[in-house]
């Protein structure tokens, strides 16, 4: 990969912020960077070519270190958390045994297969997409709780689940995959727990602090890679490694110049580079040739709302949790990355799921918003 090539996609990434700078629309950073991928990709330019190994080492990198971020930012040590912890599991119960049903009729109707792949998407959520969605809002009430353990939850099972309907082939050793990554997880966290309280420690990362070794920073990044490195190699998605250590970072508490190290490196580097190359990858001309693929987009969006409602419903939340919790983002790009590199779905097909999901990013932002009238509206007459 030239250094050209290089700086073209480092430019590329910086169509999202532009495209979010304007404060009369809803546009996510990551829709300007998927986008300028499908320009400079193979829909628009074809001067990103997203099979060339270095991209798509970076790539893998990004993607790890985005699921990072948002492992991290789940309040995790709140807990009100803890309290919505079980009509969230619940919700996303309800969403999962529903999703096969609506991934058949998405097969039936377009005629296109893949209904375990359907169902996978139509089961999961995005804590990437929720936590800073409601954070930014400042969104932390019960119902916020409720819908960030719903996600959460859905995001961990469907991330499992992924290799598993796109490889059944190898889905023992996708499973195994899922189970040394926890494993190593758990390892890493009762560890790094045990650790912390000790006078040697507060020592060394005080002299870090001050010398500007940072310490956490290359300890967290050493164990991601590791576990991002335990997940490919056993057939699973590079995202439960780094939610994983995400997790047991947000779990043991790390400190807040960690964060802000961290999304420094990832959102300004390697998360915008994913994204890019992901666009890269999609054929949206082909999708504008198949109205049968324009369905399956179209299906995506209106199940995925229909089943949230439902589990919105069962589970008494209002209707904007419902909404948000429509969220996608991690699973479909991890769906049309593994699928497209295993060569079971086509670039056309990627295209239709990756524009399905980001739909459901306008949802979100509407129940967002319907969300904080709502506390806005019970503070008033409290």
């Amino acid at each position: 990969m030239s250094l050209g090539h290089l700086a073209l996609i480092v430019a590329a990434g910086l169509a999202g912020p532009l495209l979010a700078a304007s404060r009369r629309a809803f546009v996510p950073v990551v829709v300007g960077e998927i986008l300028a991928g499908v320009v400079l990709g193979r829909s628009g330019l074809d001067v990103v070519h997203a099979d060339n190994a270095t991209l798509s080492f970076l790539a893998d990198a990004g993607f790890a270190m985005l699921m990072l971020t948002v492992g991290m930012h789940v309040p995790l040590r709140d807990g009100r958390l803890r309290h919505g912890l079980a009509r969230g599991a619940l919700a996303a119960a309800v969403a999962g045994l529903v999703a096969p049903l609506g991934g058949l009729v998405v097969a039936e109707l377009t005629g296109t297969g893949h209904v375990a792949v359907y169902a996978v998407l139509l089961a999961s959520g995005s804590a990437a997409i929720v936590l800073p969605t409601l954070r930014e809002r400042r969104l932390d009430g019960p119902e916020a709780m409720v819908v960030i353990a719903q996600v959460t939850v859905a995001d961990v099972a469907s991330i499992l689940a992924v290799p598993l309907v796109l490889q059944p082939s190898r889905a023992a050793n996708a499973a195994l995959g899922g189970l040394l990554v926890a494993g190593c997880a758990l390892v890493v966290f009762f560890v790094g727990r045990s650790l912390r309280p000790k006078p040697w420690v507060h020592r060394l990362r005080k002299r870090s602090k001050q010398r500007g070794w940072a310490l956490d920073l290359r300890l967290s990044l050493a164990v991601l890679f590791g576990l991002a490195w335990i997940a490919q190699e056993h057939g699973t998605s590079v995202l439960l490694g780094g939610f994983a250590m995400g997790l047991v970072v947000a779990a043991i508490g790390g400190p807040k110049r960690l964060s802000t190290q961290v999304r420094g490196i990832a959102e300004g580097f390697f998360v915008p580079l994913f994204f890019v190359v992901l666009g890269a990858r999609l054929d949206i001309s082909a999708l504008v040739g198949h109205p049968d693929l324009l369905l399956v987009a179209g299906s995506l969006i209106v199940l995925n709302l229909v089943i949230h409602a439902i589990a919105a419903l069962v589970t008494r939340q209002p209707p904007s949790a419902g909404l948000i919790a429509t969220a996608q983002l991690g699973v479909p790009a991890a769906v049309v990355q593994i699928g497209l590199q295993e060569h079971v779905i086509t670039p056309a097909l990627g295209a239709a799921v990756t524009a399905a999901a980001l739909a459901t990013l306008a949802l979100c932002a509407l129940g967002t918003t319907l969300l904080a009238r709502r506390t806005d509206a019970v503070a008033l007459t409290a």
